[in-house]
């Protein structure tokens, strides 16, 4: 059974920096490629960035420079690093999983975790 958890949200200052993980386990997430989306407070899922089953990187303009991402295929496992966090970077962060399309839209991603909560005071 695919399944998606997330973990390492909190609550931290402007300026700080936190990583989140995300587990993956079942026997076809290994070729999938694994993105992070957040939803800040009364607004749509948004894309962060994704890291594909061949290493590919792309992070959205929103976030780079600050967040990176990467993949420990041995671990089954994805990190968002998030570095210099903004309040406007208060959102629930998911981790999905896509098979294939277009990788910036949420509706590609097929399985998802249940969210981890970052909160960033000013």
């Amino acid at each position: 059974q695919e399944q998606l958890i997330e973990s390492g949200g909190g609550l931290v200052q402007a300026g700080d920096s936190l990583r989140l993980s995300c587990a993956a386990s079942g026997r076809t997430l290994s070729d999938h490629t694994l993105g992070w989306f957040r939803q800040p407070p009364g607004k749509e899922r948004e894309f962060v960035g994704y890291v594909s089953w061949t290493g590919a990187i792309y992070v959205g303009r929103s976030v780079k420079g600050r967040f990176t991402i990467s993949r420990d295929s041995t671990k089954n496992m994805v990190y968002l690093q998030m570095n210099n966090l903004k309040p406007e970077d208060t959102a629930v962060y998911y981790c999905g999983a896509s098979s294939g399309g277009d990788l910036i839209m949420s509706r590609y991603y097929s399985y998802w975790g249940q969210g981890t909560q970052v909160t960033v005071s000013s």
